[in-house]
């Protein structure tokens, strides 16, 4: 998630636990070779940030070289190819849900890809620009052909809004078609979702964004409630864990990028209050960290 799913973020999600493999937000091919890691907000990661995938947004197959040289320096875990964000500034460029509606292109890319790297390979795609189980099901043949080791699958369409409830029940057909594992995306915010998801879908896994955002436990509860992993409960203390991530925003970014990412992760926090409304437009006029510390301690303080 493009602002949200940085360092900062990560660390927060790895203190509850729960989480299989955490992900970078979108990497340009093009500008990601002359990054630098330690300056770079999308680059900044810490030792705990394991296993972490870089997920990279690519146009065409000659971007491939240095986008993988480069990662491979940064000692990725896994490198995600992303076939699925629906935004018009990255369907401009021809990248993103673009690429489903070039598979000829998309198989050239994914075969230099899996030459390019022994990392695990793994795509994230939508369920398709129209609803043609048949041309979604041969897509993500050709992916797993190609060298694809993992699908992440978003159950909504190109121009299907985050208000449509997701067809996970897309995803069984293409699960039952394929040998790899395939994880199931979109709409998950609560346990019962969860649970939901995995019976229509049939998938291996789960993919969660939005959800984990407003709630950073919600992969610890769904690996204990779902999967039956042996995780401690914990109280989350919301006021803490916002000043936290303030302090970890701090720490780790120069000043410039600080404030979007905190205003971008109170959008999604003050959803956690019954008038959280009123949190995210008194952070979203802030012009500075501190302020925004500030009125968010004046709400927590009002808010008990």
């Amino acid at each position: 998630m493009a602002g949200v799913t940085h360092s900062a973020l990560r660390q927060i999600l790895i203190s509850f636990g729960g989480v299989g493999l955490l992900s970078t937000e979108m990497l340009s091919s093009r500008k990601l070779p002359t990054e630098s890691p330690r300056f770079s907000p999308f680059l900044i990661r810490t030792a705990i940030e394991k296993p972490l995938s870089y997920q990279l947004l690519i146009s065409a197959d000659d971007e491939m070289d240095r986008a993988i040289d480069a990662l491979h320096r940064l000692r990725a875990d896994a490198i995600d190819l992303n076939m699925g964000c629906p935004a018009p500034s990255v369907g401009r460029s021809g990248a993103g849900i673009r690429l489903m509606e070039r598979p000829g292109d998309v198989r050239v890319m994914v075969s230099k890809a899996r030459r390019l790297t022994q990392l695990p390979l793994t795509a994230k795609i939508r369920i398709g620009i129209d609803l043609d189980e048949q041309k979604l099901v041969d897509f993500c043949r050709m992916l797993q052909d190609e060298g694809i080791d993992l699908l992440s699958v978003h159950a909504r369409l190109k121009h299907e809004s985050f208000a449509r409830s997701p067809r996970w029940e897309t995803i069984a057909a293409v699960k039952k078609r394929l040998s790899i594992p395939v994880i199931a995306n979109g709409g998950i915010f609560t346990v019962d979702d969860a649970r939901k998801c995995l019976e229509l879908s049939e998938a291996d896994g789960l993919m969660l964004g939005r959800g984990a955002v407003i709630r950073p436990w919600l992969f610890a509860d769904i690996a204990r409630e779902v999967f039956g992993k042996d995780l401690p409960r914990t109280e989350a203390d919301l006021p803490r864990m916002y000043n936290d991530f303030i302090d970890k925003l701090v720490g780790l970014y120069r000043p410039e990028y600080r404030l979007g990412r905190l205003k971008e992760f109170t959008h999604y926090f003050a959803k956690n209050y019954q008038f959280g409304h009123h949190l995210a437009s008194r952070v979203q006029s802030c012009e500075s960290v501190e302020a925004a510390r500030e009125r968010a301690g004046e709400f927590f303080r009002t808010s008990t």
